[in-house]
């Protein structure tokens, strides 16, 4: 399908009011895809107003309408996954295979939040005192400016727009600029597949700051949800301080995967190898601290080099590729360099260690020896390196995980009984205990301390878009 470089605005697409575009590229060779449409802050505010437009009619839309809609949406993609996962990998890099399962990942919210669409609750209950009946309704909060990453282009928006879109408030998409494309095409779907005009808008403002600042701003707004950096997340609930705007943030992540005294090593080496390298290591969920129990470090090092030593890496469209490029060259320089000062402070590296070929791609790599809170442990790694770090005892395993600002996700490995006691333990939203893919659309996501505030995706998802009322009534209780 031809695809979109435009903004989406009140239900038409259209170049920016600067009329300035800016490059796509693929970074497994550094071409140019497309020049996508670059919005002005009147482009944005003109976004914002068209939402606040539609926010009404959408609003007063029957729950069993919206869900339809949004299952016609789940049906359009589910036929063309192909399509989107093959503009998936241009413009973002990674392989086919992590595409295809991206794609299937962003298409299910489609399905799950037509379903919760119809099932906004409420209560109705008398006080305790006996003088009134408590009725409290949900209500959509209004228009929802969304804020999303390069790493998920498909599923981080699909996880915003579903649920607001079922909840009855109207958007404002705001994509990463290194992956516009994925956007405008979930945006061109919604529009086929029916929406009405102005409940979806897509910007892509170079640079973003100012422009988002004062969308946040603007007082139709009374969402953000973001996805992205802790560094950019507390700019921007600074900005929605000034307004009150309700914030929902699925900030950064510092995984770490705890290998327990008496764990299967195969089972835990299959499971470090998932963890690891969906994705290309380029997740918030991605396990980028490896904790070894001393009595296992040695095998597990050796099995997991070999691991990683026989994943092929290559352009993400080529057959049989299993890990393609980062998103861009400074995204590759960056996880080059962590591994460059690990080195230098001692550790040591069992396999790759490199950037190859041309593009933006880096080795799949194991880092052994690193000490505990180097910047190898300490940075969010994003890429397909695997940092392992040995330990005497599990309580010691439990202060090194917990030893970190960020709290999304956490893996444990080993007998149930402990694994579940070290889960409890841990300071994370989420813990996969003996497994290595946690997200799901029915799930609810979403981090502890500075990995972010509330949950996407499950029954909590939709709450975040929609505010309660209370109403405070007499009702006669006496027959006439």
């Amino acid at each position: 399908m031809e695809l979109r470089t435009d903004l989406h605005i009140g239900g038409r697409w259209r170049a920016g009011a600067g009329d300035a575009r800016f490059p796509v590229t693929d970074p497994c060779d550094g071409t140019t895809i497309a020049q996508f449409a670059v919005a002005t802050e009147q482009d944005c505010l003109d976004a914002v107003e068209a939402a606040d437009a539609a926010g009404p009619g959408w609003a007063a839309t029957p729950p069993r309408e919206r869900g339809e809609l949004l299952r016609a949406v789940f049906e359009l993609l589910r036929v063309e996954r192909a399509t989107m996962a093959e503009i998936i990998v241009r413009e973002n890099g990674k392989a086919l295979a992590d595409a295809l399962g991206e794609a299937d990942y962003a298409i299910e919210f489609f399905r799950w939040f037509a379903e919760e669409a119809v099932r906004i609750g409420g209560d109705f209950r008398l006080s305790p005192a006996g003088d009134k009946h408590i009725l409290v309704t949900r209500q959509p909060i209004g228009v929802s400016l969304l804020v999303t990453p390069w790493n998920f282009p498909a599923a981080m928006a699909t996880r915003k727009i579903a649920p607001a879109l079922a909840a009855g408030c109207t958007v404002v998409l705001k994509p990463a600029p290194e992956t516009p494309l994925t956007a405008a095409y979930v945006t061109d779907a919604l529009q086929r597949a029916g929406l009405p005009d102005g409940v979806v808008n897509l910007v892509t403002p170079v640079p973003p700051g100012p422009p988002v600042a004062r969308m946040i701003h603007h007082p139709a707004v009374r969402k953000l949800s973001f996805t992205g950096s802790t560094e950019v997340g507390r700019l921007l609930l600074r900005e929605a301080a000034d307004t009150v705007v309700h914030c929902s943030m699925e900030l950064g992540g510092n995984a770490p995967f705890i290998v327990l005294p008496g764990a299967d090593v195969d089972a835990a080496v299959e499971g470090a190898l998932v963890a690891k390298m969906r994705n290309g290591g380029s997740a918030c969920t991605a396990a980028n601290r490896f904790y070894v129990h001393d009595s296992l470090r040695a095998e597990f090092t050796e099995r997991l080099t070999a691991a990683m030593r026989a994943v092929r890496t290559g352009p993400g469209l080529q057959e049989g590729v299993q890990l393609g490029a980062l998103v861009s060259v400074a995204e590759r320089d960056k996880v080059a360099g962590l591994v460059a000062d690990a080195v230098a402070a001692g550790a040591r590296v069992t396999t790759g260690g490199h950037a190859s070929g041309t593009g933006a791609f880096y080795e799949p790599t194991v880092v052994a020896d690193v000490a505990h809170g180097s910047a190898l442990t300490a940075t969010e790694i994003f890429g397909p390196v695997a940092a392992i770090v040995g330990y005497a005892d599990v309580a010691e395993a439990v202060r090194m995980a917990n030893d970190t600002e960020h709290g999304l996700i956490a893996y444990v490995y080993g007998e149930q009984a402990l694994a579940l006691a070290v889960a409890q333990r841990l300071e994370s939203g989420m813990v996969a205990v003996n497994r290595a893919v946690l997200s799901d659309p029915a799930a609810p996501f979403g981090g502890v301390k500075q990995s972010g505030l509330g949950r996407e995706g499950s029954s909590e998802g939709i709450l975040e878009f929609l505010e309660e009322k209370y109403i405070g009534m007499d009702l006669p209780t006496v027959l006439a």
